[in-house]
């Protein structure tokens, strides 16, 4: 990297995906990728502080001295780009930090989450360089119709949180395969992790989607997702689990890891290699449980849908992806674009505003209230 010059018609963008033990980092020189990496950082490092915002002046200081190693010159930097925390419902979009942002992510408006950090450490590096810092599509996306808030329970609304990054961006790819614009598309887009969500995505809008952080939907490799409200209530007041127990069993232990004690797709697969009959028939029923979620989804659209598209970890399984192909392909083609390439759509997310594709939004822009009920 030393010595290159960086031509003015290049629009260079750090971009930054802070987790849970680890930060990754990108950079981009328009839609090229030139660096990438992912700093791990020890239980040791992360424990000396008592809450996640605490860690970012430490997390900051990695990330540029890792850039600074690598010869990566950051003047030469036109935009930074972190990823969305749990912020306040907003629709989709590059946002570009504010200071109300930041307010919210200091303060875990919406919980604490290392994706919190995204927007304040982008700041940080963008202020000393004078230039903007955004953030794109974080999970809080809400974009829902009305009629997909009632939950049928007066007392509970239905939630929008999913992987919005993710589904926003392999949309617009897809779209651009299609030769289409994707405000021009109806499209099911199914995001198969350590969550599933399974959005319906009405001319650039994500209309309905499940709530997959700890609410409805397909079983997962970690989630329990939509299970009988009855008998869930029931084990609730049997007086065998606390408050905190049943959040786990619902999230990070359920799922895969509820019925087989893994949440590694791999390991189940060997499972059914070798004949585990209760590993084929677990991991049938969530490939049956998506296929289901993308029918209802179907339905959403009065079945007018222009592509359904398979993403996430999971899509590299090519008998899981097939297994959901073979209940779906009737309603329209099925396109697999397995992963998530997180650090790309949030270059692509910064790059629209920088070029005039997009106008940047400014948080919070809230959902409308005749959106919310």
């Amino acid at each position: 990297m030393e010595g290159y010059t960086v031509p003015e018609s290049i629009n260079r963008i750090l971009v930054i995906n802070p987790g849970s033990t680890s930060t990754k980092i990108g950079v981009f020189d328009n839609e090229k990728s030139i660096f990438e990496k992912t700093i791990r950082h020890s239980n040791d490092e992360i424990n000396q502080f008592n809450n996640i915002i605490e860690q970012y002046e430490f997390r900051k200081k990695t990330i540029l001295e890792s850039l600074d190693k690598d010869g990566i010159n950051i003047s030469k930097l036109k935009a930074v780009c972190g990823r969305g925390g749990l912020l306040r419902p907003i629709e989709g979009g590059t946002y570009r930090v504010n200071d109300e942002m930041l307010s919210d992510l200091r303060a875990g408006f919406a919980g604490e989450h290392a994706s919190n950090l995204g927007g304040i450490i982008a700041h940080e590096i963008a202020s000393g360089l004078n230039i903007p810092a955004y953030i794109v599509d974080p999970v809080v996306v809400d974009e829902l119709e009305p009629i997909a808030r009632i939950s049928g329970f007066s007392l509970i609304d239905r939630k929008s949180i999913f992987h919005a990054l993710n589904q926003k961006a392999v949309s617009r790819r897809v779209a651009q395969e299609l030769g289409k614009k994707y405000e021009e598309l109806n499209l099911i887009v199914a995001h198969m992790g350590g969550g599933i969500t399974v959005g319906v995505h009405k001319e650039g809008r994500v209309v309905d989607v499940n709530n997959g952080l700890h609410g409805d939907g397909p079983f997962s490799p970690e989630r329990a997702g939509t299970v009988p409200a009855g008998d869930l209530v029931a084990l609730c007041y049997s007086g065998q689990y606390f408050y905190e127990e049943m959040m786990k069993k619902l999230v990070g232990q359920g799922g895969l890891v509820g019925y087989l004690h893994t949440n590694d797709a791999i390991a189940v697969e060997k499972m059914i290699e070798n004949g585990d009959e209760q590993a084929k028939l677990v991991y049938s029923a969530m490939a049956y449980q998506v296929a289901k979620e993308i029918g209802s989804a179907s339905a959403v659209l009065s079945g007018k849908v222009d592509a359904i598209i398979l993403t996430g970890g999971l899509a590299y399984g090519k008998e899981f992806v097939q297994a959901i192909r073979e209940r779906v392909k009737w309603i329209a083609d099925v396109i697999v674009h397995p992963g998530e390439n997180e650090l790309q759509a949030l270059a692509e997310g910064a790059l629209r505003v920088l070029r005039g594709e997009e106008q940047e939004k400014h948080y919070p822009n809230p959902v409308r209230s005749s959106e919310r009920i």
